[in-house]
């Protein structure tokens, strides 16, 4: 071989070992399960980080205000939409070496969202049944519910006093793999941890109210983890406590989008977005853990629609119906009286002509 063609193919080999290093590292979207009528292109699509709750809306079969001209989704079945959406965001983190993956797509644009406006159209429109609207996020209170099944995820520890006497029990995480170089003791690692053991507790609160996700409403479900983000900022991403972090959320991650998959039937939509820092903090107004929000005010200032009402379609169809009946009715018995012979199909005249005969 050549210098000039040694010199080639090291200078290839570097542009590839570049090009892989931009296509591993960076804000992402990957979805870890779709059911198979949900149609996910494998493709280097960029997605914008504000249009994340209209895709959501989308696989769920909600509308959005503005099309979603991305070629990453395509259309699927009309009366086909999954039972559940799962969407895990993942701060202070480039990638996850998430193998098993139905497609992942590169994030542009990482501004803080909300799946606010998903959670109010499930609530408004499913507002008669249990649909679970299940939103963790760091905050104060760092749980957020809405819908009647609240009273199901009420065990869920939400403060870190409550997640420490939880990791002490039984059937804690702590007991499933090694900690290796993290501490139960420091409050960075019993951050990360928590967010952990808030994830097997909903898989197992699940499996003991099965009812929950075999009903007519679908659910929603927004988790936001914060852990490895204090993790890289009290040890820096060199550390080992935040290798091992990464590595432990990895597993964890994969193993709940199977279980949420598995729980609602393979009908579940499984995403992980993994951000390395939000362009703009996103402020949250802080609710109890209870609260049940009804939207049932047309006159709301949010300009929302009635609440819809199942039997609707039915007292249509009785009203629309019977108008058709009774116009025909009508059209019948006004064509017979306009054609009517008087001397022949009325009995009154008949008994008259005879009487004047008879005169």
């Amino acid at each position: 071989m050549s210098l000039r063609s040694s010199v080639r193919m090291e200078a290839i080999l570097a542009v590839t070992l570049i090009l892989v290093t931009a296509g591993v590292q960076g804000d992402s979207l990957t979805v870890l399960q779709a059911p198979e009528f949900l149609s996910f292109q494998k493709g280097d699509w960029p997605l914008s980080g504000e249009k994340i709750p209209d895709l959501v809306a989308l696989t769920m079969g909600f509308s959005v205000e503005e099309d979603l001209s991305w070629p990453g989704l395509q259309a699927g079945p009309l009366f086909q939409r999954p039972r559940a959406n799962v969407l895990v965001v993942v701060r202070g983190v480039d990638s996850l070496d998430l193998p098993q993956s139905v497609a992942s797509y590169p994030l542009e644009n990482p501004v803080a969202f909300t799946l606010d406006s998903v959670a109010e159209m499930v609530h408004s429109t499913f507002a008669e049944y249990t649909p679970v609207v299940l939103q963790l996020a760091p905050s104060e209170e760092r749980l957020y519910m809405l819908g009647k099944a609240n009273a199901v995820f009420e065990d869920l520890p939400v403060t870190l006093q409550q997640i420490r006497a939880r990791l002490s029990q039984d059937g804690s995480v702590l007991t499933s793999f090694p900690l290796n170089s993290l501490s139960r003791n420091a409050e960075a690692d019993l951050l990360f941890l928590s967010e952990v053991q808030v994830l097997h507790d909903i898989t197992a609160l699940l499996q003991r109210h099965r009812h929950l996700a075999k009903d007519n409403s679908p659910d929603l479900y927004s988790l936001e983890l914060s852990g490895l983000e204090e993790l890289s900022r009290v040890y820096g991403k060199d550390s080992p406590q935040y290798r091992d972090a990464t590595s432990i959320l990895a597993s964890v991650l994969q193993k709940f989008g199977e279980d949420m998959y598995r729980l609602y039937g393979n009908s579940a939509a499984v995403e992980v977005v993994t951000v390395k820092t939000f362009e703009a903090p996103l402020t949250r107004k802080s609710r109890s853990i209870l609260e049940s929000k009804q939207i049932s005010n047309p006159g709301s200032p949010y300009n929302l629609a009635y609440k819809y009402n199942f039997e609707y379609a039915v007292i249509f169809n009785i009203v629309l119906w019977m108008m058709i009946v009774l116009v025909l009715a009508v059209i019948v018995i006004a064509y017979n009286l306009w054609n009517m012979d008087p001397g022949y199909d009325s009995i009154i005249y008949r008994m008259t002509n005879q009487k004047i005969r008879m005169d």
